[in-house]
C-alpha cells in the first residue's frame, strides 16, 4: 500500500458506500416473500443453511446504521428499496422514514430498486413482469421523490441471470444456460420502462448499476482469445452495447424474444449516469472437459469457455484476484468503445471480503482501488462517484455469513456493529479529500 496521501479528486466527486435490501434488512415477516426466500428454504442452497429473516436489522436498526454512515463522512448512501417489502401495507413507511434519516444526516440517498429480491410471483422470464416493473418503478418515485434526487433501477442483471437463471447457483435456481437469455432481456426492457416511469415522475438523474470487469485470455492460442471475447461478450457487452447504442452485439438479437427492435428503443433510453461495479478481472481459456470454478461456483463443461486462475496476484478470502489497475484497464477501455455514448461513470460497488476487525487487507484494497480510479480519470475517463461495498457485514446471498464485505462487523448473534480499521481509515481519507 502506498504511503503517500490519495491524490485529490475533482470538485463534487461523490463518494458513499452501498448495501442491498435483503442482505441487510432482515423483518422477512413484515414483508411479502421474495424468490431468494424461496430459494434458502430449499436445503443446500446456502452454504451454512442461513437465511436473510433477520440479516443485519437493518429495518429497526436503520438510526444506527445512518449514524454509522455520518460518522463516516460519505456523501451519499446507495441502498436498495425491496420490491416485496413496498407490496406490504406498510412497506414504503420504512422508506420514508430511512430517507427522512439520511438526509437530515446530511447523507444524500441513492436507490436501487432492484436488487435480486424479486416478488416470489414473479418471474423474469415473463415479459409481463417488465411492466409490473415500472408501475412499481412510478410508486416508489411517487413517495420518495420529493428527498430522492439520485436513482437505480437495476443492479447487476448479468449475475442475476447467470448465476439465477443459467447456473441454478443463485435464486431462482434454474439451470437453463443460453435459454436463460430472455431474462436478460426483459431485465434491461424494464430498466428502460423504468427510466421512462421515473422521468414521467419528474426525476432528473437516472442510472443503471452493471457489473464489469477486463477478460484476459488465458493464452495467445486462437482458441483461447476466441473464448474470451464470447465470454466478454455474454458479461460485459450483452448489458452494456443495448444500453448504449441501442443494439446487442452480433449474433445475440435474435436469440431474444419479442419485438427486439421496438425493445431497443426503450432499452437504450438515455441515462445520466453509467453506474459499474467492479470487483476483479477475469482469465478466459478454451473449455475444459471437467469445466472450472469461478467465485465459488462450478462452471458447466458444456460452455464454450473455462474460467482460470490469475496467477501472481493476491486473492481475497472470497478467492477473487485482487487486481486494481483492471479497473484502470476497464474504464479507459470503456471509454474506448463507447466514446460520446458513454454517459458520466460511477463505480457504484467496489469492495472485498476479508475476516478481522483490523482489516489491513481491505484497506489496502480500498487504497489500490481508489488511485487506480484516480489513473483514469487523470485518463480522462469522466469518473463523478465511488462507493465501497458495503457498509455492513452481510447475508452474502448463497455463501450465507461466511464472507465479510463490511467496513463494519455485524456480530449476527447480538447485531453489534463494531467499526473496523478500515472505517477508520476511509473516513480518514474522505477528511483529507475534503
Amino acid at each position: 500500500m502506498a504511503t503517500d496521501p490519495i491524490p485529490p479528486f475533482p470538485p463534487g466527486f461523490l463518494w458513499g458506500v452501498s448495501t442491498s435490501a435483503h442482505q441487510i434488512e432482515g423483518a422477512a415477516a413484515e414483508r411479502e416473500r421474495s424468490v431468494w426466500d424461496a430459494f434458502t428454504a430449499e436445503p443446500g442452497r446456502v452454504k451454512d443453511g442461513s437465511t436473510a429473516e433477520v440479516a443485519c436489522d437493518h429495518y429497526h436498526r436503520y438510526r444506527e446504521d445512518v449514524a454509522l454512515l455520518a460518522g463516516l463522512g460519505v456523501g451519499a448512501y446507495r441502498f436498495s428499496v425491496s420490491w416485496p417489502r413496498v407490496n406490504s401495507p406498510k412497506g414504503l413507511d420504512f422508506y420514508d422514514r430511512l430517507v427522512d434519516e439520511l438526509c437530515a444526516a446530511g447523507v444524500r440517498p441513492v436507490p436501487t430498486l432492484f436488487h435480486w429480491d424479486l416478488p416470489v410471483e414473479l418471474d423474469w422470464l415473463e415479459r409481463d413482469t417488465t411492466a409490473r416493473f415500472a408501475e412499481y418503478a412510478g410508486v416508489v418515485a411517487e413517495r420518495l421523490g420529493d428527498r430522492v434526487t439520485r436513482w437505480i433501477t437495476l443492479n447487476e442483471p448479468a449475475e442475476h441471470t447467470l448465476l439465477g437463471h443459467a447456473l441454478g447457483t443463485h435464486a431462482p435456481g434454474r439451470q437453463l444456460l443460453f435459454d436463460a437469455l430472455p431474462a436478460a432481456h426483459h431485465q434491461l426492457l424494464a430498466h428502460g420502462l423504468a427510466v421512462r416511469a421515473l422521468r414521467a415522475s419528474g426525476a432528473r438523474d437516472v442510472g443503471i448499476a452493471n457489473s464489469h470487469g477486463p477478460t484476459w485470455p488465458a493464452s495467445r492460442d486462437q482458441r483461447d482469445v476466441d473464448a474470451a471475447d464470447f465470454y466478454d461478450l455474454l458479461l460485459n457487452r450483452l448489458f452494456a452495447d443495448p444500453l448504449l447504442l441501442g443494439r446487442y452485439p452480433d449474433g445475440l438479437g435474435e436469440l431474444m424474444p419479442g419485438d427486439v427492435a421496438a425493445d431497443l428503443a426503450v432499452i437504450a433510453e438515455p441515462i445520466d449516469f453509467y453506474g459499474v461495479n467492479y470487483y476483479a478481472p477475469t482469465r478466459v481459456g478454451a473449455p475444459q472437459d471437467t469445466g472450472t470454478e469461478f467465485g465459488g461456483v462450478r462452471m458447466p463443461a458444456e460452455l464454450p469457455f473455462s474460467v482460470r486462475e490469475i496467477e501472481g496476484v493476491p486473492t481475497t478470502d472470497f478467492g477473487w484476484p485482487v487486481v486494481p489497475e483492471a479497473l484502470t484497464e476497464l474504464l479507459t477501455g470503456f471509454r474506448e468503445r463507447y466514446g460520446d455514448r458513454l454517459p458520466p461513470v460511477v463505480i457504484t460497488e467496489n469492495g472485498c471480503s476479508y475476516e478481522g476487525l483490523d482489516d489491513q487487507d481491505r484497506i489496502a484494497y480500498l487504497d489500490g482501488h481508489i488511485r487506480a480510479l484516480h489513473r483514469a480519470v487523470e485518463a480522462g475517463v469522466d469518473v463523478r462517484g465511488y462507493f465501497v461495498w458495503s457498509l455492513l457485514d452481510n447475508f452474502e446471498w448463497a455463501e450465507g455469513y461466511a464472507r465479510r464485505f463490511g467496513l463494519v462487523h455485524v456480530d449476527h448473534a447480538t447485531q453489534r456493529r463494531t467499526p473496523k480499521a478500515s472505517y477508520g481509515w476511509l473516513r480518514d481519507m474522505l477528511l483529507a479529500q475534503g
